[in-house]
């Protein structure tokens, strides 16, 4: 059996609640799990993607919120989030209020953004080629 996909990714944020609002109110993602884990106080939050597929872990755990050394004009997150229409996708998130640091360019490998979410970190946006 084969390895299929992606399935969670661990994003670190300093305000759990914040973030989960950013995700869910003004990316479209839902909220899939909002529970608590000890007796500290610490959740266990996942938002996941309209198509199902993937789901984000908004921890606030110290060493999820270290990042990579990158450039101002690189991701900070080392993954590609995909929409069908990047466009159309700009446009709707830039109206609610999501900072493009990048806006949808034509790069040798397909259509690229980049977005800040509410903590800061800055993700790579990529148009989805229907037969990839």
């Amino acid at each position: 059996m084969a390895i299929r996909g992606v399935h969670k990714i661990v994003v670190g944020v300093r305000d759990q609640e914040r973030a989960k609002r950013f995700w869910s109110e003004v990316v479209g993602f839902e909220i899939t799990t909002d529970v608590p884990y000890d007796d500290n106080g610490n959740r266990w939050v996942e938002v996941t993607s309209a198509d199902g597929v993937t789901s984000l872990v908004l921890s606030t755990a110290p060493e999820d919120l270290k990042r990579f050394e990158v450039r101002d004009e690189l991701p900070t997150g080392n993954f590609f989030f995909y929409a069908d229409d990047i466009e159309k996708t700009y446009e709707e998130l830039s109206a609610k209020g999501v900072e493009f640091p990048a806006k949808p360019e034509k790069q040798p490998w397909g259509w690229w953004a980049m977005f800040t979410d509410s903590e800061g970190n800055r993700f790579a946006l990529q148009e989805r080629n229907p037969t990839s």
